[in-house]
């Protein structure tokens, strides 16, 4: 019984529930302020406890996984679709455009990503679509490296060439007869990817340049956290645990998916 696969799919499940129905789970509205209940401590009324501007923390957490989750798919979403069509052209064409994809990807890496990130980030308006955009064009990178390695694998075997002399166009080849059989590092990297996306989002709100007050976020609800870790502990310790546990859940569900698509690993 794949234990890791099982798990990460139940959080992720849940997760994404939370996100859908965050109207109907929570309690009050995140964007109202209340100054008469600044920083109340955990209650049956404020599970999580009250912010600095007196608004549910609860509720603020239920939208922040939207948030989150909405980061992490589609930031994720691009790099894998750029990732994936470099990978496969780079891998069948060889030669000329192989080394020149191949250079391009050796640039972006030697570029930390984050410190990359911050760095595209200084020069265009922090929001949460800027966010999606500038992490998916700059996570997509290592799995080009995946893709064009399995295409390298399979391009001269015969199903491949029987499609060539059978006349097919290279973006029937490359789309119908490779592309399906180097989608596991592809599902793999997608999940795998989606957590670091969330800690990348969360980092950058944590720094005020990622997802902009009032829009509730994990990072800048530990931001407010900090500057009250001594008297209101909840501020930080309920956005931590959401990161650890959503981070937690992507990752066993990636590692999962690894090991059910990797025949070797199952028998």
């Amino acid at each position: 019984m794949n234990k890791q696969l099982i798990f990460g799919s139940i959080i992720v499940i849940l997760l994404c529930f939370i996100a859908i129905l965050a109207p109907v789970i929570s309690f009050h509205n995140p964007y109202e302020q209340n100054l008469s209940l600044r920083l109340k401590p955990p209650s049956l009324k404020h599970p999580f406890g009250t912010d600095e501007l007196g608004r549910d923390v609860f509720s603020r957490m239920v939208y922040a996984t939207r948030v989150s989750l909405s980061v992490g798919f589609i930031s994720i979403s691009i790099a894998v679709i750029i990732g994936t069509i470099l990978g496969l052209i780079s891998g069948y064409y060889g030669g000329t455009v192989d080394n020149i994809i191949m250079r391009l990807v050796d640039i972006m890496l030697c570029f930390p990503t984050f410190f990359l990130i911050l760095l595209v980030i200084a020069f265009v308006k922090p929001n949460i679509y800027n966010i999606m955009i500038v992490i998916g064009l700059t996570s997509w990178p290592s799995l080009t490296r995946y893709v064009r390695a399995e295409v390298l694998k399979i391009k001269n075997l015969e199903f491949v060439l029987s499609a060539k002399l059978a006349g097919f166009s290279t973006a029937r080849i490359l789309f119908v007869h490779i592309l399906p059989n180097v989608l596991a590092p592809v599902v793999v990297t997608f999940s795998l990817g989606i957590a670091s996306a969330i800690l990348t989002e969360s980092a950058l709100s944590f720094l005020g340049l990622g997802v902009q007050p009032p829009e509730p976020s994990w990072g800048n609800i530990l931001t407010s956290g900090k500057d009250y870790i001594y008297i209101a502990w909840w501020l930080s310790l309920f956005p931590g645990l959401a990161i650890f546990i959503t981070v937690v859940g992507f990752n066993l569900l990636g590692e999962g998916l690894r090991i059910y698509l990797s025949p070797k690993e199952k028998q």
